[in-house]
């Protein structure tokens, strides 16, 4: 179903523009993501309301640091009940490996199933002018795939990539290995300041397997009623 495909980011500042928002999408929305605005902000709040309320969480704070400082954080983060955790590819194979290792066990040990662990490869905000100015010597999408199968070998369940990105990255990793994506944006709205963007439905189509969606959707008028309308272009890709 389409609608389980959507995560819709909560970068809001407080739990009340959380809930208020939670309350007015209603069962339209069943996935959300917990960044760090919000996470940073509030702590555990947002997660617990979710998962009070039945809801899938993406939580995306993009770990990155030594091995067991991330593993560490993901045995946290899994007790919390999230369904989806980013940490960073950079990080390197065994900080990933730690990672996967921790979720594994840390949700054997609560009885709970495991989360998903995607990898954060490039910035859907980059620009390739951008990218060059960090020291990017490949194309971003060259920088992306390597990424990606690095994750993929480090026991990670997918990647968070541009939907530019998905098709060559579902060719090359297989049908079951994650893309999410961001940078997706339906025909009614604006860009922001996201670069490698792509329209619902064709992110569908590219490979993508979740929808991140923010702004669209929570600086709409009515909330309510631009996500459905996502959700009405993500059945055309079927």
């Amino acid at each position: 179903m389409s609608r389980s495909r959507l995560i819709t980011a909560l970068d809001v500042k407080s739990p009340a523009e959380m809930k208020t928002l939670v309350d007015t999408l209603g069962e339209s929305v069943s996935f959300y993501k917990v960044g760090m605005e919000l996470f940073y902000s509030a702590g555990t709040l947002p997660l617990d309301y979710l998962k009070t309320h039945k809801k899938h969480v993406f939580l995306d704070l993009k770990l990155h640091d030594i091995p067991n400082t991330v593993a560490q954080a993901v045995a946290a983060l899994t007790r919390l009940g999230a369904d989806l955790i980013s940490v960073h590819t950079q990080g390197g194979r065994e900080m990933m490996q730690a990672a996967a290792r921790s979720a594994a066990i840390t949700a054997a040990e609560l009885g709970i199933e495991r989360p998903r662990l995607v990898g954060i490869t490039a910035l859907t905000s980059f620009s390739e002018t951008g990218w060059e100015e960090i020291g990017g010597t490949v194309p971003i999408v060259t920088h992306v795939e390597k990424l990606a199968l690095l994750a993929q070998a480090a026991g990670l369940d997918g990647v968070v990539c541009s939907p530019q990105e998905a098709a060559r990255l579902r060719a090359l990793l297989g049908p079951d290995f994650l893309l999410v994506t961001p940078g997706i944006r339906p025909a009614f709205a604006s860009l922001d300041d996201q670069e490698r963007i792509m329209t619902p439905k064709d992110a569908l189509a590219a490979g993508s397997s979740y929808l991140v969606i923010g702004r669209p959707i929570t600086k709409a008028d009515d909330p309510k009623a631009a996500a459905q309308t996502i959700i009405a272009e993500m059945e055309e890709s079927k």
